[in-house]
């Protein structure tokens, strides 16, 4: 009986997150569907009649293309370095012993303890000099270093689970360590990639602080603030605003689904004995 209660109790519970987070996701969805004008009469009403110029008018009349290319540049760019850095330092960290381990991975937990706007002045400075201000690649190491310390602390930790065994076979069957990591490893990480993609990617694509202090050109604007300009232009228009939240929310969207098919094959590759 209790077993019973304490399931329905954590349904229950499970189903209230998931209308907590789909219920505002709808809403956004069916807004971006409404006319301007039936949406200040009854703002909960559903779109019978969908307005998809709300998306041709987001997509045409604004610079909204350029600024979600940009956005995917960024956050595309800073992932690729974040996953690839990450990694390979936690296959090493993870599954070797050696003089200096501990105090390299007192280094890596101590940046994540140094918020990264508290170095914002540095940073500008260093990135000037580097010829790097108002550039995307200025902007990719910047998000790369500042996620970089607690990628490679999930990674660490995803390889120091799995047994030394994998790793005796491997190099007796003449696998290099390259090898070993890409063919026998990597598809037993995929749910530490993924997660660090997830929690990597939410941050920056949402990000408006560091675009606005290193971004200066028009053409270089990433989402978050080409959506200030779109507010400006828009103000009136609600319908036409909430498809420009909605088109700027799909990429991550996407992304997750991508990401999170990815992390149930990477749970159970390997679980099943040949």
């Amino acid at each position: 009986m209790k077993l019973l209660m304490s399931k329905a109790f954590f349904r229950g519970v499970l189903i209230f997150n998931a209308a907590m987070i789909l219920i505002p996701v709808l809403f956004l969805i069916n807004s971006s569907l409404r006319e301007t004008s039936d949406f200040a009469r009854t703002p909960l009403k559903l779109a019978t009649d969908p307005a998809w110029s709300n998306f041709a008018s987001v997509w045409q009349d604004g610079n909204f293309a350029i600024y979600l290319k940009n956005s995917v540049i960024v956050t595309g760019g800073s992932l690729i370095l974040i996953l690839i850095c990450a990694l390979g330092a936690g296959f090493v960290l993870g599954r070797y012993e050696f003089r200096g381990h501990s105090l390299i991975m007192a280094f890596v937990l101590s940046g994540m303890l140094v918020p990264a706007k508290l170095a914002i002045l540095p940073l500008f400075i260093q990135l000037k000099w580097m010829h790097l201000l108002d550039s995307h690649l200025g902007l990719i190491l910047v998000y790369a270093a500042g996620a970089l310390p607690a990628a490679i602390f999930i990674m660490s930790g995803f390889f120091r689970t799995l047994p030394a065994d994998l790793d005796n076979a491997a190099r007796i069957d003449g696998a290099s360590e390259f090898q070993l990591l890409r063919q026998v490893l990597m598809p037993l990480v995929r749910p530490g990639l993924a997660i660090i993609a997830i929690y990597s990617a939410i941050p920056i694509w949402n990000d408006f602080f560091l675009p606005l202090v290193f971004l200066q050109s028009p053409e270089n604007k990433t989402i978050m603030q080409g959506l200030t300009v779109f507010f400006g232009q828009y103000a009136s228009q609600w319908g036409v605003l909430f498809a420009g939240l909605t088109l700027a929310a799909l990429p991550l969207i996407v992304l997750y689904l991508i990401l999170s098919e990815q992390f149930i094959k990477g749970l159970t590759a390997g679980a099943v004995k040949g």
